[in-house]
């Protein structure tokens, strides 16, 4: 696990640089002066200074930065002329250019590694409303409820149902004609519900099989066993398709997941914050180290969700983030002269403190979840 961990922490850096990478190449087209390219925050560990530009590795593994001349007016004497080559002596426009370029930057890295997988192919959907045609689709767990009866049988997501099985009747997938077996697969479950069903099931080419009975309560109008079922297969295109598809799959993530962070930080709003979804660093690179296990397609899928989930992070108008530095290149717009320094260092610094209390919120969750086994 410790080798598995170690990889995952090692996406995360590469995570880390394509996010700030976009700020450096960005910032250097419009020839602006970067003093130092950091991954990770101070305490300094590592530095090489490379022609005008200092790279350093830090020790505090929460983010990178770019530095930058001139990121914000001398108070001390406000009349003097700004460096033409500083990011505060650049228009506006160029300023937020270099801001979104780190989000933009880890949006394209997400689309690229997944164009890459539909190019060597990519387990997908047989009802994927994207181009391309499925091969070789199997009835397949897409995700199973925690403390289900499917959960308590030992029932994994991917696993493959090739049978099932009660007292008087026997269905085998491979047998079905229809157009959606996951469907004729669930509608069996359904109609035996009083019944103990055993699944048959291929995980990692190995058969198992296992045991569940229905109960209510899972799903409103019906008994069920907590699975929920989908006909996938291997989607495989040629380059230019692949990168079609994996611009619909990202377009997807990244909507999917700016409606779950806006739910949560609504929940936070209202006082009523639900963190059984939400991860810290432990339970990231927990479940990173897990998904990695299962192989490179997981881990390409999980590199790219994190991207997304990083760029929408960013986004975010909390002083500290891309977001937060754009509302502050806006109002500046607007009133039409720099923020004050001592401000924009009060807020930010305000920023970073509620993203830590988050932030440790959240692992104080992961820490229970690891107690209790979850």
């Amino acid at each position: 696990m410790l080798v598995f961990g170690l990889l995952f922490f090692c996406v995360l850096i590469v995570l880390i640089l394509v996010h700030e990478f976009g700020h450096f190449i960005v910032a250097k087209a419009f020839d602006i002066k970067v003093e130092e390219f950091s991954i990770f925050f101070p305490p300094r560990l590592f530095s090489k200074q490379f022609g005008e530009t200092m790279y350093t590795i830090n020790a505090l593994p929460f983010g990178g930065f770019v530095k930058m001349l001139g990121e914000s007016v001398d108070e001390s004497n406000p009349s003097a002329q700004v460096d033409p080559r500083s990011f505060m002596g650049k228009p506006r426009y160029i300023q937020a250019a270099v801001v979104v370029a780190g989000i933009s930057f880890n949006l394209i890295f997400a689309w690229l590694l997944l164009s890459g997988g539909y190019m060597v192919g990519m387990e997908t959907s047989v009802q994927h409303l994207g181009v391309g045609v499925v091969q070789d689709a199997h009835v397949t767990i897409v995700s199973v409820l925690p403390g289900s009866p499917a959960d308590r049988a030992g029932i994994k997501p991917e696993d493959k149902v090739l049978t099932l099985q009660t007292a008087k009747e026997t269905l085998t997938t491979a047998t079905l004609t229809a157009s959606s077996r996951a469907d004729v697969v669930q509608n069996f479950i359904i109609s035996h519900a009083e019944e103990s069903v055993i699944l048959g099931v291929e995980r990692g080419g190995e058969k198992k099989y296992l045991l569940a009975k229905a109960v209510e309560g899972l799903v409103p109008g019906h008994k069920a066993i907590g699975v929920t079922l989908d006909d996938v297969g291997m989607l495989k295109l040629s380059p230019p398709l692949a990168l079609v598809e994996g611009a619909i799959l990202a377009k997807e993530i990244t909507v999917e997941t700016a409606k779950g962070l806006l739910h949560f930080f609504g929940q936070i709003v209202v006082g009523h914050p639900n963190f059984s979804g939400v991860s810290g660093p432990i339970g990231i690179v927990r479940v990173g180290s897990t998904i990695i296990q299962e192989g490179w397609m997981r881990a390409l899928l999980l590199t790219a969700a994190i991207s997304i989930n990083l760029a929408v992070l960013n986004t975010l108008p909390v002083p500290g983030l891309d977001g937060g530095r754009l509302l502050f290149i806006g109002i500046e717009a607007v009133i039409r002269r720099p923020i004050r320094e001592k401000v924009a260092i009060r807020f930010t610094i305000l920023g970073f403190a509620l993203l830590a209390l988050l932030m440790l919120v959240a692992s104080y969750h992961d820490i229970i979840n690891i107690v209790h086994g979850v």
